[in-house]
């Protein structure tokens, strides 16, 4: 029994043919809380042209979409922008169905899709500057290393002036409107944040390189196409916005208190030094590590200028979600921090040490002194700690 999905018009020749992953909640560690899609897109040329593919288990509904607007095997043409799983275990399936002339990526990418699929795939190399003709319309090529992998790269298609902007300018989103302009503003700018906090942020320069060289290719982009989340098709200077803002990392006058705790000890302290930030007026979150997920925390990490992590001693080592936490943005190279390590101990009181030691591993400076009490916090113990608060604001300036 064949599935049944329709296609959707971006533009006059190119057609959304991408699939909806409403389940997925884990994306390599990161929560994706609002699913997910994989974008691909179908250029009506005389040279028919698939640009992407998607996850493997996703090839049927990529197949029954095209097949709503011509008959897959017409496909002369497959681009394959990035090599990742999820834009390209579909295209094995893809190329069987299709039998197309030709294979694209870049030559990162052609090592890639290689090792994954098979070192006897066919598939032909470009670069920045190179160009291919549909007929009507030109792709131009950019490579994009390491946004977020090596072989990444991006394409435009000049006939309808669509960027096919791959990872670059997305989102985990899944929707059932097409268009950003046809949802919430607020849900964008968050997923949006918190996309590139998790995926991008170590790569932080790059899109600013990235960002800043788009004029200079003489690109008349109407249309942002990314292969993850909505499409932009009005106010393009949104989305780029915050692309940027998040990319230049300058920290807000906000703090974040990530802790966990085993008696609550850790806790108390956590809310005394909040206090004592937000009676120098900064904004502040405080969360548990037993209900805030590492991808949530890394979000709030991109723009506080503040980030105090808090843990109890167990077994002469930090809290277990403590370590994976911090492994995990410690992996992303938050910049431009000031960093403040606390928590409780009953014997050793190993565990604020190694969280300190993190954050110098990380380049956080720490102006104020990591601070633990024993067992539970005396009266004096949370005064101290709301005065650590105070020093940590007036350290932020």
């Amino acid at each position: 029994m064949k599935e049944y999905f329709k296609a959707e018009r971006v533009s006059e020749n190119v057609w959304w043919v991408g699939a909806i992953d409403w389940n997925v909640r884990n994306f390599h560690g990161y929560e994706t809380s609002r699913g997910t899609s994989y974008n691909a897109f179908l250029i009506m040329d005389k040279k028919i042209t698939l640009v992407d593919t998607a996850k493997a288990c996703f090839a049927g509904e990529l197949l029954a979409r095209i097949a709503s607007v011509i008959d897959p095997s017409k496909i002369d043409i497959i681009i394959s922008n990035h090599a990742e799983p999820d834009h390209s275990g579909a295209l094995p399936a893809l190329i069987a169905a299709t039998q197309p002339e030709k294979v694209v990526a870049s030559v990162a990418g052609v090592r890639t899709l290689r090792a994954y699929y098979g070192e006897d795939l066919a598939i032909d190399a470009v670069k920045t500057g190179d160009t291919l003709s549909l007929g009507k319309g030109t792709l131009s090529f950019v490579d994009t290393k390491m946004l977020h992998w090596p072989d990444s790269m991006i394409c435009y298609y000049d006939r309808d002036k669509v960027l096919f902007s791959q990872d670059a300018l997305g989102m985990h989103l899944a929707s059932s409107e097409l268009w950003a302009d046809q949802l919430d503003p607020s849900i964008l700018d968050y997923e949006a944040r918190k996309y590139f906090a998790n995926i991008l942020n170590f790569q932080a320069p790059r899109v600013l390189e990235l960002l800043d060289s788009l004029p200079g290719l003489g690109l008349d982009i109407s249309i942002i196409a990314p292969d993850h989340g909505p499409l932009w098709r009005k106010d393009l200077e949104t989305i780029i916005g915050i692309y940027r803002r998040a990319a230049e990392q300058r920290p807000k006058r906000k703090a974040l208190i990530a802790y966990s705790t085993m008696w609550g000890a850790t806790a108390r302290c956590a809310n005394a030094l909040a206090d004592g930030l937000r009676s120098q007026g900064v904004a502040v979150v405080v969360t548990d590590l037993y209900v805030s997920h590492r991808s949530a925390i890394m979000t709030e990490v991109s723009d506080a200028g503040i980030i105090a992590f808090g843990a109890p001693t167990m077994n002469n080592q930090m809290y277990p979600a403590m370590a994976d936490v911090l492994t995990y943005i410690k992996g992303l190279k938050p910049k431009n921090k000031i960093g403040f390590a606390f928590g409780a101990y009953g014997w050793s009181g190993e565990g604020a040490k190694q969280i300190a030691a993190e954050l110098d591993a990380m380049g956080v400076q720490q102006p104020v002194a990591l601070r633990q009490v024993k067992y539970m916090p005396t009266t004096a113990d949370l005064e101290a700690f709301f005065a650590c608060g105070v020093e940590l604001a007036k350290a932020l300036g």
